[in-house]
């Protein structure tokens, strides 16, 4: 479950991160921990995203995030890349990686499967497309657990 501070978080981080030429991925707010970690994912639009990318954004953030006053007391920030097995969520994500290895995990059995693996030929609001040897299996998005890279 989204932490009720990301929303803010990331609209205050998107614009900054923009300016940058970088783009906000993600963000987790893991609570559990002493100090909580605030953890923000970055991705280079032009590039591969570097730890330069990731100082610069933790220098700036760091900053407004204190001023802003978001998050009461003590906290860590880490800014890093979402790296290559990471879960696709937006709309950017499907387009983006459109080709590429996927595993698909739904939530009940489809066709007799609960994890799906293929290229990934595309998405639309009623489902995900996965190519498996140039047979197109068609997976219910009502279904779906979550999408991620796959090695």
């Amino acid at each position: 479950m989204t932490h009720p501070l990301i929303p803010q978080i990331i609209d205050l981080a998107s614009p900054i991160v923009q300016e940058m030429g970088l783009e906000v991925v993600d963000a987790v707010f893991q609570t559990n921990k002493r100090p909580p970690i605030l953890r923000i994912d970055i991705r280079n639009l032009t590039s591969d995203t570097s730890l330069d990318d990731c100082e610069k954004v933790s220098r700036v953030l760091e900053t407004i995030l204190d001023e802003a006053e978001v998050i009461p007391g003590a906290y860590l920030l880490e800014i890093s890349s979402p790296g290559i097995s990471r879960q696709l969520n937006s709309e950017r994500d499907f387009i983006t990686f459109k080709g590429f290895a996927v595993s698909v995990k739904t939530k009940a059995p489809y066709l007799e499967q609960t994890e799906w693996r293929g290229q990934l030929r595309g998405r639309d609001s009623e489902a995900i497309q996965i190519s498996q040897k140039g047979r197109v299996i068609t997976i219910p998005c009502s279904l779906i657990a979550h999408v991620q890279l796959d090695d």
